[in-house]
Parts: C-alpha cells; sequence; structure tokens
C-alpha cells in the first residue's frame, strides 16, 4: 500500500529512526521532514499533496504536537510520537490511529504499520460518497479542542483565506483549516459562491446593490466570474 505522510519532530534524531523504519519496511511515501510544528503548517499550507498522514511528536517548543493536531482538517490522520504516555487518551480526541512511544522499536513500528494499513484499507472499501447537507441540518467544526456545532440556516456567510475557512454566523466567527471549495461541495442549494473568497447562505440575504450583497449592515462583493451563475439563481425569486 502506498500512503503519503510527513514526519513532524524537533529531535533529528527520531526523525532520522522514524524515515528509516518507514523506507525498510513499507512503500509509503515521505513527502516532508518538518522539525517543528509551525514549519509543518507553514508546508502543509503551501503544498498541493493529498496527506494521508502525518506523524507527530507532542513535546515540541513554541508550538506541540496537540495544539498543531487542534489546527488540522480532520481528514488528515496522525499518528503521534512522543517519550510521554500521559498524553495518549487526549491523543484520541483528534483523528489518530496509534500512539507511538519512544524510542521506536521495529517490532513496535511494524505492529503500527499493520494498524495504518489495515485502517486505509477498510476506509478505502467503505468510503461512501458525501451527500451535500439538506438545510435543516448542522456539522460540526474543531475549533481548538472543542467540536463546535454548527446550524446551516444560522450560517451568514463563509470567507475563504488560503488553505483556511472562516465561518460567520450571528454570534461566532470560526476559524477552520479547510478550503473553501471543500467547504461548497457539502453545502446545501440555498448557498451560493460570489467570489473566489465567500459563499453566502441566500436566505440570510437582505438586498443585492451595486454589484455586492448586503447582510444587515455587512456588504459582501459580487466577482465577475461568479456573477452570472449567482444572478440566474437570484431572477427564479424575482418577481
Amino acid at each position: 500500500m502506498t500512503l503519503s505522510c510527513i514526519i513532524v519532530d524537533d529531535e533529528p534524531n527520531a526523525v532520522s529512526l522514524l524515515e528509516m523504519l518507514i523506507q525498510q519496511n513499507t512503500n509509503w511515501d515521505i513527502k516532508a521532514k518538518c522539525y517543528d510544528a509551525r514549519e509543518a503548517l507553514a508546508w502543509l499550507k503551501t503544498s498541493k499533496v493529498d496527506l494521508d498522514l502525518i506523524f507527530l511528536d507532542i513535546n515540541m517548543p513554541r508550538l506541540t504536537g496537540m495544539e498543531m493536531a487542534a489546527l488540522l482538517p480532520s481528514s488528515t490522520h496522525i499518528v503521534f510520537t512522543t517519550a510521554y504516555s500521559e498524553y495518549a487518551a487526549e491523543s484520541y480526541s483528534f483523528p489518530t490511529i496509534d500512539y507511538l512511544l519512544k524510542p521506536i522499536t521495529l517490532k513496535r513500528f511494524y505492529t503500527a504499520m499493520q494498524k495504518i494499513e489495515a485502517f486505509f484499507a477498510k476506509a478505502s472499501a467503505a468510503e461512501p460518497t458525501p451527500a451535500p447537507l439538506k438545510e435543516e441540518e448542522y456539522f460540526f467544526v474543531k475549533s481548538g479542542r472543542v467540536l463546535q456545532k454548527v446550524l446551516l440556516k444560522d450560517i451568514l456567510y463563509i470567507e475563504g483565506e488560503k488553505e483556511y475557512a472562516r465561518i460567520v454566523t450571528p454570534d461566532q466567527r470560526l476559524l477552520i483549516y479547510r478550503r473553501l471549495k471543500d467547504i461548497e461541495d457539502q453545502l446545501s442549494a440555498s448557498f451560493a459562491r460570489i467570489h473566489n473568497s465567500y459563499i453566502v447562505n441566500l436566505s440570510r440575504l437582505d438586498a443585492i446593490k451595486d454589484n455586492h450583497v448586503h447582510i444587515g449592515t455587512i456588504q459582501i462583493p459580487i466577482s465577475e466570474k461568479f456573477r452570472e451563475a449567482f444572478m440566474n439563481r437570484i431572477k427564479q425569486r424575482v418577481f
């Protein structure tokens, strides 16, 4: 099985050992080796790689592995690596496949390898095509270590910022590590893309004027790229 992964650890010797274990025992493709969490997040922002797995050290300076995990999309699975066993229970609040205690032995790595490949084989065989959410439905977004419930009908608009998206409701602004395009595919028909950086909830619009939509006091521009498709939808509701 071929999986794409990165290694994130501030200890060069630990990175070298894990790299050797992966190269000698699997067909996995190591896309990057990062020596702190901020470097890894910067790499993830600019990389176009569809990543399957992150080997993530917990105890790192400036930004810990747990803190980094809270910023990752739920589709990115994690194998935590650490010299400390006390974080094991907390690690499974994230999409964690395994928890490797250092120093990692060949026997323990081989057990983890089998577990990882079994997980991805099962996920690949059972993975359904997700259907768009209905208007009355909800989803959860990861905000720090909390899974925050968001009702679709409450969303005013969603703003994209490169690899991030900001979900705006009357009561909160939630920043999540996910591209606007990925979110767009899962939204109900009441949402429309009006700009490279904006998706709006049509049921929340108050007015359309001067190439802007108005939601209360908020004005959001309609770009040339999306104007025709957007206005064709609006015309269906014009009396």
